[in-house]
């Protein structure tokens, strides 16, 4: 698996096949994990670096969930497709910024990536389409439980496994889901609903995470702490507010159709309507305006798209992965006026079929 070969694909859990993917677009479950034989990350020398890059790599080439994985060296990585990838959410902007040794490993459907060398010597990660969290668990925990029958994790019977980062020390598990809300920011009630899930410890981020800012009307939801936590208990927390959430979404968009459908058919069409004429658009005003047009196939306004060609748009509009389509660097400008040919391109031929 060539890179190049990912940019004219879609991973698993943009297909739109999961349980209420009509808001939660992904479920993920990740795992920081750290050997027991090198210092953290924050301690090590280059070498060390080097050597934990080296153990992992050769440990998992025997693992079997594993044997069809592609390992890429992200320090020889260019910029651009070190970008590629964390547009992908195969990897973390600090993976991708930092230096040394440093790899991730892919399996085929993009579902499963770990990658080595980033806070933690491990970050497993488990992504599924819909609201399908167990599911998720249930493939980390498997893989984890195999990986650390290769490797000797840094644990302590009491306070569980050791991360570098105190608020992940015991399971080291962060539990998120992607959820898509555009009516409850429409409506002008997603501070309130976000205001609330602060006071039960859970995090409220952008599309790529920490650190990230909301692009159209996508966030993530997560645990904050996992130290006294069980696994079954983070799965719990955030899996017990989901419901909630797809319920408080439906609501505003039903609301949006019974108070005044005609203005929202107008908002919709006219983000359609741009999207397919534009002559050039930037990445946000793009993110925006799919938005709107994701929630009217929802709602069944637009009836001859789907949402897993939408799903692809958000990923593949962005900057990294237009330029990797397109085979060239492009400066803003430029990257504008392709993205607008893009657009078109793909939205006629779904017009077409």
């Amino acid at each position: 698996m060539l890179l190049d070969d990912l940019a004219n694909r879609c991973g698993e859990w943009l297909r739109g096949s999961g349980p209420d993917s009509d808001i939660v677009m992904s479920s993920r479950v990740r795992l920081a994990r750290n050997l027991a034989d090198f210092p953290f990350i924050r301690r090590c020398t280059d070498i060390d670096r080097a050597n934990i890059a080296a153990t992992v790599h050769q440990r998992l080439s025997t693992i079997a969930e594993f044997n069809e994985a592609t390992f890429f060296d992200v320090n020889d990585l260019e910029t651009i497709d070190r970008q590629f990838l964390v547009e992908r959410q195969l990897i973390s902007r600090e993976l991708a910024d930092s230096e040394g040794a440093r790899t991730v490993a892919i399996d085929q459907l993009e579902n499963l990536s770990l990658m080595v060398n980033e806070e933690d010597h491990l970050r497993i990660q488990v992504m599924k389409s819909g609201f399908s969290l167990h599911e998720a668990w249930s493939q980390i925990n498997h893989v984890d439980d195999v990986i650390e029958k290769q490797m000797t994790y840094a644990y302590h019977q009491k306070l569980g496994y050791l991360t570098a980062c105190p608020t992940n020390v015991g399971t080291g598990m962060r539990v998120s889901v992607l959820v898509h809300l555009p009516a409850l920011v429409l409506m002008q009630q997603i501070e309130k609903v976000f205001r609330s899930f602060q006071k039960i410890n859970l995090a409220v981020r952008g599309l790529y995470g920490e650190g990230s800012q909301a692009m159209g009307d996508f966030f993530q939801v997560s645990n904050q702490i996992t130290l006294g936590k069980t696994e079954e208990d983070l799965i719990k927390q955030v899996g017990d507010v989901v419901p909630a959430l797809i319920t408080y979404e439906r609501k505003a968009r039903e609301q949006l159709i019974r108070d005044n459908q005609q203005k929202l058919f107008d908002q919709v069409s006219r983000a359609y309507g741009t999207l397919q004429n534009a002559q050039q658009i930037s990445s946000e005003e793009t993110m925006h305006l799919l938005s709107k047009v994701r929630m009217g196939i929802n709602l069944g306004l637009i009836g001859d798209l789907e949402i897993p060609t939408i799903n692809k748009l958000f990923i593949h509009t962005q900057p990294a992965h237009l330029q990797k389509i397109s085979g060239m660097a492009l400066d803003t400008a430029n990257r504008n006026i392709e993205r607008a040919n893009y657009l078109h391109t793909q939205l006629r031929r779904t017009m077409d079929n």
